[in-house]
């Protein structure tokens, strides 16, 4: 059988979304052990700091009866060097499965080229496909929705950077048929090339998505969402980024313009006093932690579906 990635919420159809989540909702409801990948190991490549994405990938693997391995890229011959073609390869053969959190995510495209077992995007440059699965995870969850098809009638606000967090929400609010508004200052709006593949999947799942930087585009909204202003990468623009995002921050005053019914999203670690207010998280904070935990029945998910 050949093997498959998840490179980008692209590399799913609606119906593995749709199977992907109610696969992590019966995880997360029976909570128990699966002896199901013994003598299996997932190699975990971080190339960036990590809490969330590390610690629940490899929790999923012990969970599943497999094993992870770390792998710090300082550590490897990579940092001196060494091709990924021939990284890729010589990992193929010691692991059933590779998650590489990387800065470019044209060198996980690349893995995925020269690797012979599936590799998972844990966090790149331009998207987050698993921190996105456990997000809309959480949106059901919160609003009691059923079936993904019902997410529609949900209106999510996404505010701030245009970044992999974006990215990866437009993906799947493309393919799923959501209902999906990014907020952000003007040259951090998604790119157009971004827009133009949304548009390929928007004409059949009759998806509602709205960029603006109007920040009144929240008003009603059921979900606000939001992440730091300045993603590891781009720390040169920190001084420029706040100045800009203020006038962004998820704030009490903010909240005012949302429905009654509103939650609150934020993919981790957060700058209290930047993008979120410390009340804002702390009333919010059921919706918050359980959207990282969540990570961990997601991506528990994501390993039984590639993993073979």
């Amino acid at each position: 059988m050949e093997k498959k990635d998840l490179l980008s919420i692209y590399d799913l159809s609606a119906k593995e979304i749709k199977t992907l989540l109610s696969k992590a909702f019966e995880l997360k409801k029976k909570r128990k052990p699966l002896d199901v990948f013994r003598g299996k190991s997932l190699g975990i490549m971080l190339e960036k700091p990590s809490t969330r994405t590390m610690v629940s990938f490899a929790a999923a693997m012990v969970q599943l009866g497999g094993t992870p391995i770390f792998l710090n890229i300082e550590k490897m011959q990579r940092s001196r060097g060494e091709s990924i073609h021939d990284t890729a390869i010589v990992l193929s053969r010691y692991l059933d499965a590779l998650m590489i959190r990387a800065f470019k995510h044209s060198d996980v495209e690349e893995f995925a080229k020269y690797s012979t077992v599936p590799v998972i995007n844990g966090l790149t440059d331009r998207e987050h496909p698993c921190q996105i699965l456990a997000d809309v995870m959480t949106v059901m969850e919160f609003h009691k929705i059923i079936t993904p098809s019902d997410l529609k009638k949900i209106k999510i606000v996404y505010i701030g950077d245009g970044n992999n967090i974006s990215n990866s929400l437009l993906a799947i609010a493309s393919v799923l048929g959501m209902n999906l508004t990014l907020i952000a200052p003007k040259e951090y709006l998604t790119g157009k090339e971004l827009l133009n593949k949304s548009l390929e999947y928007i004409s059949k799942s009759k998806a509602e998505i709205k960029v603006t930087s109007d920040i009144n585009a929240t008003e009603n909204a059921d979900v606000i969402y939001t992440d730091v202003w300045t993603s590891m990468g781009f720390e040169s623009e920190e001084k420029k980024r706040k100045k800009l995002f203020t006038p962004y921050q998820v704030n009490s005053e903010l909240l005012k313009k949302a429905s009654s019914k509103c939650i609150v999203l934020h993919c981790l670690p957060a700058i209290r006093g930047e993008e979120i207010t410390e009340d804002v998280m702390e009333k919010y904070e059921n919706s918050i932690f359980a959207q990282a935990e969540n990570r961990l029945h997601a991506q528990k998910a994501v390993l039984l579906h590639f993993i073979k």
